[in-house]
């Protein structure tokens, strides 16, 4: 299944506006708030889909009955651009667990490259529900490789719910031919349509990395 965030009018669309606008893009600092915001407003929506429990909470006057989300969440990201977008996530889910994935691309001499999964730090995640975060799903081969590398070293989730900030439609494609399907939720914030030939989303917003944390050597 797969929602598109940015096809209803709602504050989203500025957030967006302003990650892929350069002007804006020179003030880190800004960026990163960005990231996390909309990861709040991902997080928030994600929520309405979640199992929910009725939980008595004593108050000062008496007692009132509350819906308190019922699944066990676990949050996972991959280093370093996820961070932001992870925070957002963590803000509204301060309860879940976390999971981190270390994954680089190794470029060959032909200009291709193929994506390594260096470091992998997560619990158990047999039977519950994963958010797997990351802004930019570009081939997707990336997210597939850090589901796989979780799903290995912490058991296979009941459901797991992959957002993003920026998608293109060949990383979408990708990820709902390799992953399974009545058990994954892809979320994205806008859908582009091109890939380059390094494989960055055009119009996209750039290396989402650098622009939060500076360039890398």
């Amino acid at each position: 299944m797969l929602h598109i965030l940015s096809e209803q009018n709602t504050v989203l669309n500025k957030f967006i506006a302003e990650i892929r606008d350069k002007t804006v893009q020179r003030d880190s600092m800004r960026f990163r708030r960005n990231l996390e915001r909309i990861g709040e407003v991902t997080a928030y929506e994600i929520s309405k889909t979640f199992d929910y429990a009725v939980r008595t909470v004593e108050t000062p006057l008496g007692e009132a009955s509350v819906a308190i989300i019922a699944d066990q969440l676990v949050l996972a990201t991959i280093l370093r651009a996820g961070l932001p977008f992870h925070q957002g996530f963590l803000n509204y889910f301060d309860d879940a667990q976390n999971a981190f994935v270390s994954a680089y691309r190794k470029s060959t001499k032909d200009g291709k490259f193929k994506v390594k999964v260096e470091y992998i730090s997560c619990g158990d995640l047999e039977g519950k529900t994963l958010l797997l975060v990351d802004p930019m799903l570009a081939t997707g081969s990336s997210l597939v490789l850090a589901y796989n590398a979780l799903c290995e070293k912490g058991g296979t989730p009941r459901h797991t719910h992959v957002a993003s900030v920026i998608a293109s439609e060949q990383g979408i494609d990708y990820l709902q031919r390799n992953m399974p399907a009545k058990e994954t939720t892809v979320w994205c914030s806008a859908v582009d349509e091109e890939l380059t030939s390094r494989s960055y989303i055009v119009p996209g917003i750039g290396d989402a990395g650098d622009l939060a944390y500076g360039e890398k050597v």
